[in-house]
């Protein structure tokens, strides 16, 4: 279970709050770093996915089975709303999304495994985790590029431990055509800071598989937790924030194939 989750998603709301009722006029229509979306778009965006949550009828998201396109349409249709429009969405959102993840932390519902996309078949339960780190994502680094008080928000245990559980499930699923297509070879993943642990990235008969621990025979690399955040999502490159075995091309081939969405 990862009832923890939603604590850290109420963290992230805060931070989401406090930050949004002081983005000023220019800082809404700054471009962010999602391509084509302004800072005004991505709070849309976050808006839009508590909705969905809560009462999917009420949104159209098109027919696409990619996270990315879906997500898309409803910034599209809202990208002449004002800025307390967009504020109004997520305030009316907001804590009924939470409300509703919170509901699936509670068995039976939390282990029941679910297509969601492109994004891989996941346990309900995870779903908040999902959310925690598209939080953390957009805040920090998305409109953090735009604003430097979102960039330098806190790195909260709880927040990066959520979000860290949500990448690490999705590696196997999200970048498994990458992986099948590189080299078979086991990696350690060693991540330092808040949310921080030892995996191993490994192949197997089944697919790719992350696991808890090492493999004393694979290669390690390290990384700390926010960075992983931005290179595991290819908002910046791994090889400006991991060491270790860096040179190995079967290491390089591996962690290029990381891209979590």
């Amino acid at each position: 279970m990862t009832a923890a989750a939603i604590t850290a998603l109420e963290v992230e709301v805060r931070h989401a709050r406090e930050l949004f009722v002081t983005l000023t006029a220019p800082e809404w229509h700054a471009a962010s770093a999602c391509e084509g979306w302004r800072v005004q778009d991505v709070v849309q965006h976050m808006a839009s996915t508590f909705q969905q949550i809560v009462d999917a009828s009420s949104i159209d998201t098109g027919d696409s089975d990619k996270v990315e396109e879906s997500a898309e349409v409803p910034v599209r249709a809202r990208r002449d709303w004002s800025t307390d429009q967009v504020l109004a969405a997520y305030e009316e959102w907001v804590d009924k999304g939470i409300a509703a993840l919170a509901a699936l932390q509670e068995p039976p519902m939390a282990e029941m495994v679910v297509p969601i996309s492109d994004l891989g078949s996941h346990p309900l339960h995870l779903l908040a985790n999902a959310i925690v780190f598209d939080h953390y994502c957009h805040l920090r680094y998305d409109i953090g590029a735009a604003v430097d008080r979102a960039a330098v928000l806190p790195h909260d245990e709880a927040s990066l431990d959520a979000t860290i559980e949500w990448m690490l499930a999705g590696i196997p699923q999200m970048c498994a055509t990458q992986l099948a297509a590189g080299p078979q070879q086991a990696v350690n993943l060693v991540f330092e800071g808040p949310g921080g642990g030892n995996f191993v990235l490994a192949p197997g008969d089944d697919g790719w598989t992350v696991s808890q621990g090492s493999d004393a025979d694979a290669p390690t690399v390290t990384s700390g937790t926010h960075e992983f955040v931005s290179w595991g999502t290819k908002r910046s490159d791994w090889r400006d924030s991991t060491t270790g075995d860096t040179s190995n091309p079967d290491v390089v081939a591996v962690l290029d194939a990381i891209n979590v969405i």
